[in-house]
């Protein structure tokens, strides 16, 4: 099938005006935002940069996004939707992975970390390893994280996009 430059252009502006889909990359950057001043205080030495694209802190930007697109999706589509229903348990098991397998994942780099620092101390040709330690969250991180999705959802929907579309 050979698409014409109207499809396109269509297919295009579509992609650019998906209302969830907008919402969920607003409430990623709303919450990496909000890291910069939940996190700075506690961990000086971690660049700016790092809090603006990094995983991990407060509130859990993973968890936002995901809450995001599934109160934009039952908010637009319905609650009792196939659609919302779908994008609920998507949102729980990434949830549920953020505070789980990536936090225990994190804990393992920081006593990796540790070893390596000791053995480099021990060991001067050792060459020490560091490996990021912030990639999961904790219960109230990724609480918060869907706190803020669920708000930003409304806003969004009700307030900000019936604006602009």
């Amino acid at each position: 099938m050979v698409l014409n430059f109207q499809e396109m252009q269509r297919h295009f502006v579509e992609f650019f005006t998906n209302r969830i889909l907008l919402c969920s990359i607003f409430s990623w950057f709303v919450a990496q935002f909000i890291k910069i001043f939940t996190g700075l205080r506690r961990n000086e030495k971690t660049s700016l940069m790092r809090f603006l694209v990094g995983s991990g802190g407060m509130p859990s930007s993973h968890s936002a996004v995901v809450m995001a697109c599934a109160f934009s999706t039952g908010i637009l589509h319905g609650f009792n939707s196939a659609l919302f229903a779908i994008s609920a348990v998507l949102a729980v098991v990434v949830m549920r992975d953020a505070s789980g397998v990536r936090r225990e994942s994190g804990k393992q780099a920081a006593a990796i970390n540790l070893m390596s620092r000791e053995l480099r101390k021990n060991w001067k040709d050792f060459v020490e390893v560091t490996l990021t330690e912030l990639l999961g969250h904790t219960p109230l991180q990724v609480l918060f994280g869907a706190l803020l999705g669920v708000l930003m959802a409304f806003l969004c929907q009700y307030w900000f996009f019936p604006l602009i579309f």
